[in-house]
């Protein structure tokens, strides 16, 4: 990046772009690649030795991987970055990274449900010891740790309930005790919250969110420290798992517009919060931006901006054919799993069948992405569906 600015729009416009060296194309071309070749044995073996910095083999990455990587290191503010061909990928690989057998790991009681099910089952298979501790505790999870203690994993805000840590608190208890701590980052990447800069040693981001951004590509990240970057990185290549140079492509060209399209998620989002707060047939809004959110003061002292989105807890008078009357009928609110795209989605959670720590006994948990669609036409297709609600109770 020529530009010596740390400003985030520019860096996202700027970051991971060499036009000098691909005949003055704007954007770094797909590099389709399995073998790459040597013209002498001397060359082979340094290549060998420096296969992490320059290209060498597919799968440790080409141009276009690297190109990728760098933008969003820079964007993070991390030494480096390792892509990876989904968000859970990038997940399961940290965790990897840091744990042995007899290690055991903390997780938040909130943590995106794949990840739960990667340490109750892989984990525990292969002698790992993972539990669960409540996304709220604070420096308070000084006491949950054990003699082989390695990691504490963090997420925040929490998948469905978006509860926000004190990312602080709980990595100062980490570095008292020398443990490796990572945060999936993935509500507020890549503009609005800055991990690494908090002392987490790795930032984990599910790029098929809001850096590829048009629901058409699976792709992780992640962004680590100096330290952290070996370990993560060559956990990788034993695991084998790489990001296809297309999807690459994809979200660095995501990354470009994330800021104006995160800006405007987050405009659409607050919006629709505030509105559903009206309504009768809301017990609670679940969006770390409002101000009576019980995460809102960590909110607003550690993060730029918010997301679009955020989850609405109905009241527990009303029957799931009520709820499913509601859902079926939407126009403009897809129903399906991820977010981050153009589209706006709404998808029922079901925080009751994961949580530990502090059981779920609220009523039916609904997780809305506002997309880009005009933001009347998105409360008139909420106030039908609401209509179809109402109806079902008469």
């Amino acid at each position: 990046m020529r530009s010596k600015s740390n400003k985030p729009d520019t860096i996202l416009t700027h970051a991971g772009r060499a036009p000098e060296a691909n005949h003055g194309v704007v954007n770094p071309p797909v590099y389709h690649a399995s073998t790459i070749l040597h013209p002498t044995v001397a060359a082979l073996e340094a290549a060998q030795k420096n296969r992490y910095n320059q290209v060498t083999y597919g799968r440790f990455g080409t141009p276009t991987t690297f190109a990728f990587e760098e933008a969003v290191a820079a964007v993070q503010g991390g030494h480096r970055a390792i892509a990876f061909g989904s968000g859970a990928a990038a997940c399961f690989a940290v965790l990897l990274a840091f744990l042995k057998a007899g290690d055991h790991a903390l997780l938040p009681d909130s943590v995106y449900g794949p990840v739960r099910g990667f340490a109750n089952g892989f984990l525990k298979r292969f002698g790992v010891a993972a539990s669960f501790y409540d996304p709220l505790i604070g420096a308070g999870i000084a006491d949950l740790l054990r003699p082989e203690t390695r990691v504490l994993y963090l997420e925040s805000p929490g998948s469905h309930t978006f509860e926000v840590q004190d990312v602080p608190a709980i990595v100062a208890v980490a570095k008292a005790r020398g443990l490796a701590t990572m945060i999936d980052n993935t509500w507020a990447a890549p503009l609005f919250f800055k991990p690494l800069a908090l002392g987490v040693d790795v930032e984990i981001i599910a790029a098929t969110k809001y850096i590829v951004g048009h629901s058409d590509a699976m792709m992780g990240v992640a962004v680590c420290t100096e330290q952290s970057f070996m370990p993560v990185r060559e956990m990788a290549s034993l695991l084998g798992t790489h990001a296809a140079p297309d999807d690459c492509y994809l979200a660095l060209r995501g990354l470009r517009t994330a800021g104006v399209r995160m800006r405007q998620h987050e405009k659409q989002g607050m919006a629709l919060a505030r509105w559903l707060q009206q309504r009768p047939e809301v017990a609670r809004v679940l969006h770390p931006a409002l101000e009576n959110c019980p995460g809102h003061a960590l909110w607003r002292r550690d993060f730029t901006g918010s997301s679009g989105l955020f989850s609405i807890v109905l009241r527990r008078d009303i029957p799931k054919p009520a709820v499913d009357a509601m859902l079926d009928g939407m126009e403009l609110f897809g129903m399906g799993a991820s977010w981050g795209g153009f589209e706006s989605l709404i998808l029922p959670g079901h925080p009751e069948r994961l949580r530990t720590v502090r059981p779920w006994q609220d009523g039916t948990l609904l997780r809305l992405h506002a997309g880009l669609e005009d933001q009347d036409d998105l409360i008139a297709d909420l106030e039908r569906g609401f209509a179809r609600l109402a109806a079902h109770l008469a």
